[in-house]
């Protein structure tokens, strides 16, 4: 199965209503792996999207596969976002209006290895260029090479991301709390951004 035999949409605003369910137990699904370890309750989930159903600028580039939600790909511009996400470009080299911030991509792992990543980046990229932004940033939990939880074929994202023309920024951090899988209380984990500059 290739990407052509997967529909792949991007929608925003009140249209993304009826997947928000289903998007919000994917990202549970996902998430629970490493490096995110990430423990969370449908309820939150639901909750944090409701930031893409309200922004209208904002967008969440869907894989379907027939009418099952396989994975998932979300981009807002930066200015919707929690001050701990903008406060990292709130200086003189960065105009936070002109950031789209990709929040995430989440793809059950059996559909993994089929270009839907290329394809996430481009609907994400393509959404930056309708709006007119010139930055597209996301970000990345750091995790210790000799992480408990770390599998032995784990393979970072960082050759894929460099090939998209994103360069890593150890400048440019900011720290976000969840409770890990095993964990009973939240902890704060550090995240460093990767950025793009213009969407040729």
């Amino acid at each position: 199965m290739t990407v052509s035999d997967l529909q792949v949409t991007a929608l925003s605003g009140p249209e993304l209503r009826p997947f928000i369910p289903d998007l919000a137990r994917l990202r549970l699904t996902v998430f629970r792996a490493f490096p995110y370890l990430y423990s969370g309750t449908p309820d939150y989930e639901e909750a944090y999207l409701q930031t893409y159903l309200e922004a209208g600028d904002a967008v969440i580039v869907l894989a379907l596969d027939g009418n099952e939600v396989v994975g998932a790909s979300t981009a807002v511009p930066l200015s919707h976002e929690t001050p701990e996400v903008k406060a990292p470009f709130e200086s003189p080299e960065f105009d936070v209006s002109d950031v789209l911030y990709l929040g995430e991509s989440v793809l059950l792992p059996q559909y993994r290895g089929r270009g839907l990543g290329h394809a996430f980046f481009d609907g994400r990229e393509a959404h930056a260029r309708r709006l007119g932004l010139g930055v597209t940033a996301f970000c990345a939990v750091q995790r210790p090479a000799d992480h408990p939880a770390r599998p032995a074929d784990y393979r970072p994202l960082d050759t894929f991301w460099k090939a998209r023309g994103y360069v890593e920024r150890p400048d440019l951090h900011t720290t976000m709390s969840w409770q890990d899988v095993g964990e009973e209380i939240e902890t704060p984990k550090p995240m460093q951004f990767w950025l793009r500059r213009g969407q040729d």
